[in-house]
């Protein structure tokens, strides 16, 4: 390591030009989700998986940021960004910014992605083109399963304009009275209950004499060329699609509520029709007259308005990943178990239960030393559920204790806790009913949780408890054991099948204390104001984190090198971003992997030029967090749930624990060194704001850090010998 020439200018760090709009920077976060998508290397189930993602990723967006801002614009607040932006100016950057990523989405499914699909044998007609014996066919099945789940409604003076649901599909039918020769305007709701997209039967599916995988048709097509059933002896003129987008984000006063399990069902309850309006979505063919008349009804103006020309909601294309083809998807991936945890995932239910009373369990492998698992890469049942299932069985265990931010109706996890509960365990689970759009599915869990006897903990007033924390007590001889979980991702089997995402196990006495201490701030009216390893937010993390960095700093001025190396999701908290600019001008080399937004500017002159910042996009979302201090080689690495921004730092309950085993600091620094050399999936982020996405370089062998680390977790664990990771990939 080389220690970089320090720098002495003074730097007006408050001036707006040095930090990136939050709003915008995620907006390329997702434009990098779309380029994979248009990536002549992805295949092609994956690319319509992408642009699900993308389409996804923007119904949230909507849903909360802009529905923030247009809240902040109403109000007429006037406060500006760190980048210097007002509410409104923010609202028109993102149209602005937007509206052509929009275009091209839907440019490229339309003219290119249904190209490809018809040539694999993989038809998405429109129902203009189908033969006649096809319609035949879908107009019988509108009879029997579409009608009957239909309910057309009128608007007229006896007829208000309906509610429309949040993120409903629609037709805006206008239709004319044959008798009073008036025109008259109803809404049909698409059913979501039913397949958006509507496969032909075998005998039906001839196309082109082609070998076929799958047709079909949009259900929104079949209810529109039926509408005269919805109407009869009335005349169909036109209909034409629209799709609203609606505020989301629960607004629950919790200081004023007796009961915030009640208060976040209530406010549940009218979520679909209760939020303004913030995004209409129409066919490019809709008529100015039928715009005029909907804008009004829906409390929106023509900037809210997003034209589409082809199909609206291509969120719905993620149900093409279902169909039985391999060779049009990714590679298949099996998380591999590792190896010390294989005799209990192979062993019978009875053996398990015996094993548990013995001295061959995990809890006897923890004890050893610690042991940090990668998920998806390593198996999240046969360590993480593993471990509460063995908890719930083993008679030596007295209590259980869990935080649960978003999690599955599938996870081992849930019937785990209810088992302890019932053998008699305490089992204690803080349920988090304020994880945005997980708050029904956590409210469900959370009374079976209770019926069963588990002492459920719905979080703390003002805060969000978003760590990921596990703790087991355990009698062993005449004492008293204490088992820790501490990861960065979610308890849930589902994500950790896609997220990538580190949890250390670890019975080590102070990280066993702290969680003792973190559970009763979260469950009792302790006032924790300090821990022996972990970094807490709100109380502490935010203040080590800094000191952490001028440590680095300090490094430097003292002629020494300063190294940090960094991996979250976001990096958007101003004291920490000038932090690490003083680091830059000090000397302090600095790398940071951020997967999404970014508000610090890399590579500005005698500012941070020391910083670099990469997103990784791949197959797995990079979720995992990873904190690097180099301190003059004495290396510290931290893991947690946290990432740089203020709500992390300030108004969520966080846990960051630092890594004391040798070999797992030196195995998280080499995951950090895999990814700073990945040429296939990264992009590198410029002091314009742009991303310029990386490619090997003539003779360079191409290193994507998510197949290195699946190649590399799989030998490991297989015991199939391969060339090591740095003569393969760094020579």
């Amino acid at each position: 390591m080389t220690q970089a020439k320090p720098i002495n200018k003074v730097i007006k760090i408050s001036d707006s030009q040095y930090y990136f709009n939050r709003e915008l920077s995620w907006l390329e976060f997702n434009r990098r989700v779309l380029h994979e998508a248009l990536d002549r290397r992805t295949p092609l189930l994956e690319k319509l998986k992408f642009i699900s993602i993308f389409s996804s990723n923007l119904d949230e967006y909507f849903m909360v940021r802009v529905a923030i801002l247009k809240e902040q614009v109403q109000a007429q607040v006037s406060k500006r960004t760190p980048d210097g932006r007002t509410p409104q100016e923010q609202l028109d950057a993102i149209a602005q910014i937007l509206r052509p990523m929009v275009i091209q989405q839907h440019e490229y499914f339309e003219k290119v992605l249904r190209t490809e699909m018809a040539q694999e044998g993989i038809h998405l007609l429109n129902y203009t083109d189908i033969t006649l014996e096809q319609r035949a066919y879908l107009q019988d099945l509108f009879q029997r399963q579409i009608f009957p789940v239909l309910t057309p409604l009128a608007v007229d003076p006896s007829h208000p304009f309906p509610l429309i649901a949040n993120l409903s599909l629609n037709l805006a039918v206008v239709v004319t009275d044959p008798v009073s020769k008036k025109e008259k305007f109803a809404r049909v709701k698409v059913p979501d209950i039913l397949p958006r997209f509507i496969e032909l039967p075998h005998d039906l599916q001839a196309q082109n004499d082609i070998p076929n995988h799958w047709i079909g048709v949009p259900i929104e097509q079949v209810v529109a060329h039926n509408l005269e059933a919805l109407f009869p002896d009335m005349i169909v003129n036109e209909y034409h699609q629209f799709r609203l987008t609606r505020k989301a984000d629960l607004a629950v006063a919790e200081e004023e509520a007796d009961d915030l399990l009640l208060a976040i069902q209530q406010e549940l309850r009218g979520r679909q029709f209760r939020g303004c309006g913030v995004r209409l979505e129409i066919q490019k063919s809709m008529p100015q007259s039928m715009r005029q008349m909907l804008f009004p009804e829906l409390e929106l103006t023509e900037g809210d308005i997003y034209e589409i020309d082809g199909l609206l909601n291509l969120k719905d294309l993620m149900s093409f990943m279902a169909l039985p083809l391999p060779e049009l998807k990714d590679p298949p991936w099996t998380p591999v178990i590792p190896t010390k945890l294989r005799a209990f995932n192979q062993s019978t239910a009875i053996e398990k239960s015996q094993k548990s009373e013995g001295r061959e369990n995990i809890f006897s492998i923890i004890q050893q030393h610690d042991l940090l698992v990668h998920h998806p890469y390593e198996s999240f049942s046969a360590s993480v559920e593993e471990f509460i299932a063995q908890a719930a069985r083993d008679a030596h265990v007295l209590a259980i204790k869990m935080t649960l931010y978003r999690s599955s109706g599938d996870s081992q996890i849930f019937h785990s806790l209810m088992a302890a509960a019932e053998s008699g365990k305490q089992v204690v689970v803080l349920v988090e009913l304020k994880a945005r759009f997980d708050e029904e599915n956590n409210i469900t869990w959370a009374q079976r949780l209770e019926k069963s006897g588990v002492h459920v903990v719905y979080g703390l007033v003002g805060l969000k408890t978003h760590t990921k924390i596990a703790l087991v007590v355990r009698r062993e001889g005449d004492k008293i054991s204490r088992y820790v979980h501490i990861g960065t991702g979610n308890y849930n089997p589902k994500t950790a099948k896609l997220y990538t995402d580190l949890g250390l196990f670890s019975c080590r006495k102070d990280l066993g204390a702290d969680l003792t201490d973190l559970f009763n701030y979260l469950t009792g009216y302790a006032h924790q104001h300090s821990y022996r390893k972990l970094l807490v937010s709100p109380i502490s993390m935010r203040d080590r984190m800094i000191e952490l960095i001028r440590r680095e700093i300090e490094h430097c001025q003292n002629g020494k090198p300063g190294r940090i190396i960094a991996k979250m999701n976001a990096l958007v908290d101003p004291q920490i971003i000038t932090t690490l600019y003083a680091a830059s001008a000090a000397g302090v080399q600095i790398d940071l992997i951020v997967r999404g937004t970014c508000c610090l500017r890399p590579g500005l002159p005698e500012i941070s030029e020391n910083i670099r910042v990469i997103s990784i996009i791949g197959r797995f979302l990079e979720h995992s967090r990873i904190f690097h201090f180099y301190n003059d080689g004495q290396d510290e690495v931290y893991i947690g749930s946290a990432d740089w921004m203020p709500r992390n730092l300030d108004r969520r309950v966080e846990a960051v624990t630092p890594i004391e085993d040798a070999k797992i600091s030196q195995t998280l620094q080499d995951i950090l060194e895999i990814m700073l050399a990945d040429n296939r999936q990264a992009w590198e982020l410029q002091s314009d704001g742009s991303y310029i996405q990386r490619h090997p370089r003539k003779n360079e062998p191409e290193r994507s850090s998510q197949n290195i680390l699946m190649e590399i977790l799989h030998s490991f664990h297989t015991n199939v010998k391969v060339p090591s990771m740095k003569s393969r990939y760094f020579n």
